[in-house]
């Protein structure tokens, strides 16, 4: 018997693909049925990486001036005081849960974070502006400290 066409080693590809064997598709098209999005989910977005230095940053991780082209207007002095206090500079490093935003219009994404530290929730909200460049910039940061 031939071990190749059995189990997970090889054989027809095609019993275990919905979209048939790779060959029958054309090279770097994705199968239409499937929705433009990562294996776990949608793609993060800017605010998503901002979040996750941002946190950095609160917590200590990183220093306030990472973010110094990241940031216009009062959203750096914001850091700059936050920072040295830090709601979230504790014992135990904090984890980004969840993260989401809001458009309220072109080129402005509203979001917000929610941040574990042991048993306790803390939350952080931010407005990321998108610039002449392109680039996303963020004009705002506020931060609610832990909460058991």
């Amino acid at each position: 018997m031939d071990t190749t066409t059995r189990g997970t080693t090889g054989g027809d590809r095609s019993r275990r693909r919905p979209g048939g064997p790779a060959s029958t598709r054309p090279a770097g098209r994705r199968d239409a049925r499937r929705p433009a999005q990562g294996p776990r989910g949608p793609r993060p977005g800017p605010h998503d990486w901002f979040a996750e230095r941002l946190l950095a940053v609160v917590s200590g991780q990183r220093p306030v001036h990472s973010l110094l082209g990241l940031t216009v207007g009062p959203a750096y002095e914001q850091l700059v005081t936050l920072a040295p206090a830090g709601p979230l500079r504790e014992r135990l490093r904090p984890v980004l849960r969840h993260c989401g935003r809001f458009h309220p219009g072109p080129g402005v994404i509203e979001a917000f974070a929610r941040i574990a530290t042991g048993d306790r929730v803390s939350a952080m909200a931010f407005r990321l502006e998108q610039g002449a460049d392109l680039r996303w910039r963020c004009a705002a940061v506020e931060i609610q400290g832990p909460r058991p």
